[in-house]
């Protein structure tokens, strides 16, 4: 069986090092957030440190659609792992409706993933090098005042709820696999 995973976390929360792992222990490719938002980015001149202007999400939104719609058309067999950054805003829940809509038509099972971690680890984590390669948030304070004003989407019921504070990225990726597998 196919399944589509869906990792939702804050920026910082460990999305694609997760996803890299649980990539690894199962076979599905990662389509990290930054392969659609990154050269929007790029375009728009940004660094990871300015926050993103909305007209340049437009452009990024119609990237996950064709995305989506790729993976829509690939061969069924294959499962897929998505990250995303959902906040508590009008419109956001409809994105994840958007994946698991996407996962029905496929008939692959869908893996709703939560990852949450405590503001400071968050902030701390925005400093690490690496964010820049990807052009990734990194500034705390730009954080902070994003999870204050957006928050994150609340998790669906059925969703699989890891702190990445406390547990290692190969670990969450571990739960991940197997707890999908349990339930399918």
């Amino acid at each position: 069986m196919a399944f589509l995973y869906l990792l939702v976390g804050p920026p910082g929360s460990g999305k694609r090092t997760v996803g890299r792992h649980l990539s690894g222990l199962t076979g599905a490719p990662l389509l990290d957030n930054h392969i659609t938002n990154d050269p929007v980015f790029q375009a728009f001149g940004l660094d990871g440190v300015r926050p993103v202007p909305p007209e340049a999400w437009v452009f990024a939104s119609k990237m996950r659609t064709s995305l989506r719609e790729a993976v829509g058309a690939a061969p069924r067999e294959l499962s897929h792992i998505f990250t995303l950054y959902l906040t508590d805003q009008p419109g956001e829940a409809e994105s994840l409706e958007r994946f698991r809509a996407l996962a029905a038509a496929r008939g692959a099972a869908f893996v709703p993933v939560w990852l949450s971690c405590d503001t400071d680890e968050l902030a701390r984590r925005m400093l690490l090098p690496e964010r820049a390669e990807r052009l990734k948030l990194r500034d705390p304070e730009w954080l902070r005042t994003l999870l204050r004003d957006a928050g994150i989407l609340p998790p669906p019921s059925d969703a699989i709820l890891i702190d990445t504070a406390a547990l290692a990225p190969a670990d969450a990726a571990l739960l991940i696999a197997s707890h999908a597998g349990a339930l399918f």
